[in-house]
């Protein structure tokens, strides 16, 4: 529940910067209608980073590996 909470939040802080930013016209409004679609493509390049260096750093576990050996084993 606490992690649902903890995006909304985050969401909510989002839109109401991306509002305060239409209504202030700090940045011109035909660059602040594209800001959810950065912020999405962010998230996404994002998402892909932290799957790369996932990916990267993949644990070895070689017990698991020797309890795998060893159902193989028995299996043929």
């Amino acid at each position: 529940m606490k992690h649902v909470v903890k995006i909304l939040s985050i969401l909510v802080t989002i839109s109401a910067i991306w509002v305060g930013l239409l209504q202030t016209s700090i940045v011109p409004r035909s660059h602040t209608w594209l800001l959810p679609i950065y912020f999405v493509v962010s998230l996404g390049c994002y998402g892909l980073l932290m799957v790369g260096v996932g990916l990267m750093q993949f644990p070895t576990c070689p017990q698991e590996a020797l309890l795998l050996q060893q159902i193989h084993q028995l299996c043929d």
